[in-house]
């Protein structure tokens, strides 16, 4: 599991005073960095071996300014050329959304789907976990 810890910005609020939903996103996306450093080490886009295939992000409760957010990141599915990423953003030791997110190791070159093999799959496999623990 990878875990990052981001503090909101007054600017990721919204009228009603919380976070706004569109935030969650982007900071799942920037707690997919480590992840994506397995496929492409210094990240320089040139080298992107990823592509996004479907996300989706279910809300538990509000989240707030003013007190970290932990970004919870794991794999819950590896399959032969695809993976899904569950992530969890949690505030004062509660989960406040879960997403998932399918990612396709991706020739761009080639436009296909690549398998994933090697040490890139051992890697990915010491981050599988069937966590998805609503209350942990």
């Amino acid at each position: 599991m990878f875990i990052r810890t981001l503090d909101p910005a007054f600017s990721d609020t919204d009228a009603l005073g919380h976070i706004n939903n569109t935030r969650l996103p982007v900071w799942f996306e920037q707690g997919r960095t480590d992840l994506f450093r397995l496929f492409t080490p210094d990240l320089d886009p040139h080298k992107w071996r990823l592509i996004l295939a479907r996300f989706d992000v279910e809300f538990h409760a509000e989240l707030f300014y003013g007190q970290e957010v932990e970004i919870r990141t794991f794999l819950s599915h590896l399959g032969n050329s695809s993976f899904t990423v569950t992530q969890q953003a949690w505030q004062a030791g509660r989960l406040a959304a879960q997403g998932n997110t399918v990612m396709v190791h991706f020739d761009h070159q080639r436009k296909q789907a690549t398998p994933i093999t090697g040490e890139l799959r051992q890697a990915l496999q010491e981050h599988l976990s069937e966590q998805a623990e609503v209350g942990r």
